[in-house]
């Protein structure tokens, strides 16, 4: 299970890191989705996000059992670790439910059909529902559902469902916390990415080590800071 986790975690690093953190590829997710899914409205705000937090992590779309499921989902694609956050230290649910009732709002009857496939899924295969199992068994049905050996999935299929999910935990694993995941930087951190620091030097571009000179700065800060 460990070796699991530990194998999991490396990889969705490796491609974060990957994937252009200083360019932002991974890190502004809102601003890099395709145009069907981005919203007229404006962003949530740092404080808007933290207020979700405490409810919960919820309610603005997922109901209560609902962002159960997702919660566990997401932390078995992103497990945490001792000193290594995971999907659930990151506010990965926030960052969900947020983006479905707002830039991914096209997406709520994929992710309630989804869900409702994966919880029948469950129920038929260990006899409860998804949030309910073990670790173990957690891991066995996504890898059912990433190799396509789970049933009762129609549309979406489970292959879509999986990769979707696994997306959309990135995002809210490394995206700016303006938009309610990446909570205190725990994704930023994890990588050693500054965030939207305002300048660089020669040498700073140059380094293949974590940038660690100045604090970690979201968008949020960073209008302030041009404001002022």
């Amino acid at each position: 299970m460990r070796k699991h986790d530990d194998a999991r975690r490396a990889f969705l690093i490796g491609a974060a890191a990957g994937a252009g953190a200083a360019a932002g590829v991974a890190f502004d997710a809102f601003a890099q989705a395709p145009e069907q899914h981005k919203a007229t409205d404006a962003p949530a705000t740092d404080a808007q996000a933290t207020a979700h937090v405490h409810s919960g992590g919820h309610g603005a779309f997922l109901n209560d059992e609902d962002s159960a499921t997702v919660a566990a989902f997401v932390e078995r694609i992103m497990p945490g670790a001792p000193g290594k956050p995971g999907g659930s230290d990151a506010g990965v649910l926030n960052y969900i439910d947020l983006a479905l009732s707002g830039a991914y709002a096209d997406l709520q009857d994929f992710y309630r059909r989804g869900l409702t496939a994966l919880d029948a899924y469950c129920r038929k295969t260990h006899n409860a529902p998804f949030a309910r199992l073990d670790a173990g068994k957690q891991n066995e049905v996504i890898a059912a559902l990433e190799q396509g050996k789970a049933t009762d999935f129609t549309w979406p299929t489970q292959q879509a469902f999986f990769n979707t999910l696994r997306t959309h935990t990135m995002e809210g694993m490394f995206a700016d916390p303006i938009y309610g995941g990446n909570k205190d930087f725990a994704g930023w951190r994890l990588v050693g990415f500054p965030g939207a620091q305002p300048v660089f030097s020669a040498e700073d571009m140059a380094s293949k080590e974590a940038f660690t000179r100045v604090p970690i700065i979201g968008l949020q800060s960073q209008a302030a800071m041009q404001r002022g």
